[in-house]
């Protein structure tokens, strides 16, 4: 068995801003009352930039980070509930971008827990032997699938691609646990294409908006959050205390409060920058992870954990040392 550490990140977010000002012009709703309810202050919104776009932007700011050329990456997996097309998958349209000749690509869907599913999926491969060199991409273009005039959903979702590099290397991935619970599927979804075809008789078809029972998936996150973060140190030898950054799903910055307070943790110590993008997704965790690296806030040697929940619903953490220098 290989040990396998994230060498290099990167990210991309349209260049389009919308701030909550702006939301107020065309739904029920303020700048206060976003920002008490979620933390969010501006998103970032694509005019035309697709998932791919995104996606491979972010993966060659990853692989130049990482000093890694694209024909030694020979896995790449793409998180994402917004792919461009129900196949090719989008992975396959990166690696052709970036010219990673014959590396397996394919994608996952996941929801907002993605990035971590895909970082589980590709260090199991690397730590068998099966592959060397992983690229792990989230990317949304949320604005494709949001209701505009339901202002529950508009004012959280945005656009944005974050992407990791992992390869054989020092013990950086330490723990991960995943899970699901399909039970509360109807609490938050987007329909895709119905059943539908010549031989059936003629109805009504549901719009392909994603939907959410906002206060069920609160209760769910502000439970399972903490459940993750905790089960993902068992049997590790480390403890809260050990963690520098704890770097949640960005959601709501109510649900990172009460994780914090049930975890008896310094809030400080959660990493947030919702205000800035607002809710990406797949993409919120490694946006996040890349942003704190480029700030120097990542030092060698450093604990933290990822953890996050989605649609599914889904869940997962990953306990991370830092290596990069």
């Amino acid at each position: 068995m290989f040990d396998v550490e994230m060498v290099g990140t990167g990210s991309c977010v349209p260049e389009h801003i919308i701030y909550n000002d702006d939301m107020a012009a065309f739904v029920d709703t303020s700048d206060e009352w976003i920002t008490k309810m979620t933390g969010i202050r501006e998103r970032r919104i694509s005019v035309s930039e697709d998932t791919t776009e995104l996606a491979f932007r972010a993966a060659s700011r990853a692989l130049e980070n990482a000093g890694v050329v694209s024909e030694e990456v020979d896995l790449i997996i793409v998180a994402t509930v917004t792919p461009d097309n129900f196949f090719p998958a989008t992975a396959c349209l990166v690696q052709a971008r970036i010219g990673a000749k014959g590396a397996t690509s394919f994608d996952i869907s996941a929801a907002c827990s993605g990035f971590i599913f895909g970082l589980s999926i590709a260090t199991q491969f690397i730590k068998n032997g099966t592959y060397q060199t992983a690229l792990v991409i989230g990317a949304e273009v949320l604005s494709k699938i949001t209701d505009w005039s339901d202002r529950n959903t508009c004012v959280l979702f945005a656009d944005g691609a974050g992407a990791a590099v992992l390869q054989r290397g020092e013990t950086g991935i330490i723990s991960g646990i995943t899970g699901s619970d399909g039970t509360g599927a109807e609490n938050l979804r987007c329909p895709a294409i119905p059943l539908h075809n010549r031989f059936m008789p003629t109805r009504d078809i549901e719009p392909n908006f994603a939907t959410m029972n906002g206060r069920e998936v609160f209760k769910f996150a502000v439970n399972m959050m903490p459940e993750c973060i905790l089960k993902v140190l068992e049997g590790t030898g480390y403890t809260l205390d050990d963690i520098k950054y704890f770097i949640p799903h960005q959601a709501n910055v109510r649900i990172v409060d009460a994780a914090a307070k049930k975890l008896n943790v310094d809030r400080e110590k959660f990493y947030m920058n919702i205000q800035k993008y607002g809710n990406t997704s797949s993409a919120s965790i490694p946006l996040a992870l890349d942003e704190m690296s480029r700030e120097g806030l990542l030092l060698p040697g450093d604990l933290i954990i990822i953890a996050g929940f989605g649609g599914g619903y889904t869940y997962g953490a990953q306990l991370i040392k830092w290596t990069k220098g």
